[in-house]
C-alpha cells in the first residue's frame, strides 16, 4: 500500500495552540481523523486574521478547499493542548498549500501532519482566480 507523505518547510510562518475538545475524540479514544482538520482549518483562520485579511477575503479574493491529507505520526487525547504550526508553500497560479504540524504542546511529540490545498476564487463570478500577488509575495522563497 502506498503512504500519503507530507513533506514540512523548515520554518512555519504561524503557531498557535488548541485545546483537544471531547468533539475531537472518537471511539478509539484518541484524535480522530475529521478533527485534525477542523484543528487545522482553525489554525489556519487564526493564522489569516492574524495577518490582517478578514473571512474568506485575501486581498479581495475568496478561497476554496482542493484537496486535504493527514498523516498521524502518533496519538492525542481529550485535554492535551496541541500545537499547530502553519506554512504556506507550493504556489502555482491559481492556488497554493497550507502546511500543518500538530504537536503536544507539553511533551513536544509531533501528533499529526496535514495539508490543505486552496484555490483561490471569485465567488461572485463562480470562477477560480490567480494568487494575489501581495499574497505570494508574502510566503514565496527564493526561487
Amino acid at each position: 500500500m502506498t503512504r500519503v507523505k507530507i513533506e514540512l518547510p523548515a520554518t512555519f510562518d504561524f503557531s498557535t495552540d488548541l485545546r483537544l475538545r471531547f468533539r475531537d475524540i472518537n471511539a478509539g479514544n484518541h484524535l480522530a481523523h475529521d478533527a485534525v482538520l477542523s484543528l487545522a482549518e482553525e489554525a489556519r483562520f487564526l493564522f489569516l486574521e492574524h495577518l490582517g485579511y478578514p473571512h474568506l477575503n485575501i486581498d479581495g479574493c475568496g478561497y476554496v478547499a482542493a484537496d486535504a491529507a493527514i498523516v498521524y505520526k502518533s496519538q492525542a487525547f481529550f485535554g492535551e493542548v496541541i500545537r499547530v504550526e502553519v506554512a504556506v508553500r507550493n504556489f502555482a497560479s491559481k492556488s497554493c498549500d497550507f502546511l500543518y504540524r500538530l504537536s503536544n504542546r507539553e511533551t513536544g511529540q509531533e501528533v499529526a501532519r496535514a495539508k490543505t490545498g486552496v484555490v483561490f476564487f471569485d465567488y461572485g463570478n463562480q470562477k477560480p482566480v490567480r494568487v494575489p500577488d501581495g499574497f505570494r509575495a508574502r510566503f514565496e522563497r527564493g526561487g
